[in-house]
């Protein structure tokens, strides 16, 4: 079972939210908080984060990651829920509907995607991959620093000491975990979604910051092969938008989840 915290009412709108990768549920408690009081919030440690870690070997993968989401809202008795997800926590919302589309109502993407297209793509990512588990387990702290000096990450700097944050809080993470993660759930390894679009049944809003000129592109084609999935682009935001631009990333979820 995946680790998993709620809050709100029992009986309100539930809504479940996924972390990117090194995070853990903790990165949605300022949203949480501010989330209308007809919420019912779930935020879950995905495979390798926070507190769901010691996990059997194939636990660490986005079908398992996608059976394990299942078991949590079997748990607390939800047969259909929404669904928030950023960047890996995107992908794995992506993945859990395509597994399970009768139990999304509504889905927020933000800076995710359906996966690389090719087998030559994914190959080749899993390479960097693999080398970037090399250095997590050489030296995390080392990691980090330069992980959000990715220029993916270079608008978080415009929020003084937004980097220094996310460092701190990302250091608390194992390093042996998150290689089990990223070998198991990282871009490379997950099987492309992009085929499956065109029948993509889920009204899903598709977000991604201007200054993130990648998932601009990712999230335009989206809504070209898929009916249901409007995209949007939030300015003055880079990759990481709930962190950059609370007020308007929230203020754009709130209005494209159903109201009750």
């Amino acid at each position: 079972m995946l680790h998993y915290v709620t809050t709100g009412s029992p009986d309100g709108l539930p809504v479940l939210f996924l972390h990117g990768f090194m995070g853990s549920s903790r990165d949605w408690t300022s949203i949480i908080e501010a989330m209308p009081r007809s919420a019912r919030c779930i935020a879950v440690d995905l495979p390798g984060h926070g507190a769901s870690t010691d996990l059997d070997r194939d636990a660490y993968t986005m079908e398992a990651a996608a059976e394990g989401i299942a078991q949590v809202l079997d748990e607390m008795g939800i047969e259909e829920t929404n669904i928030v997800g950023y960047s890996m926590g995107g992908r794995t919302a992506l993945n859990f509907a395509h597994r399970h589309p009768s139990r999304v109502r509504r889905c927020v993407l933000e800076s995710a995607s359906p996966g690389l297209k090719t087998k030559e793509k994914r190959a080749s990512r899993r390479e960097v991959d693999a080398e970037r588990a090399d250095r997590i387990q050489e030296d995390l702290d080392q990691f980090l620093e330069n992980w959000y000096r990715q220029p993916l990450f270079a608008s978080l700097s415009r929020h003084e000491g937004l980097v220094d944050e996310m460092v701190a809080r990302r250091s608390n993470n194992e390093a042996s975990e998150l290689v089990r993660s990223l070998e198991g759930m990282g871009t490379g390894a997950q099987p492309s979604l992009w085929d499956h679009l065109e029948e993509w049944t889920i009204p899903t809003l598709a977000l991604a910051g201007a200054l993130d000129e990648k998932y601009v592109d990712i999230v335009e084609e989206m809504e070209t092969k898929a009916p249901q999935v409007q995209a949007e682009i939030v300015p003055e935001a880079g990759h990481n938008i709930h962190a950059e631009r609370q007020g308007a990333f929230l203020r754009r979820v709130v209005q494209f989840l159903p109201s009750g």
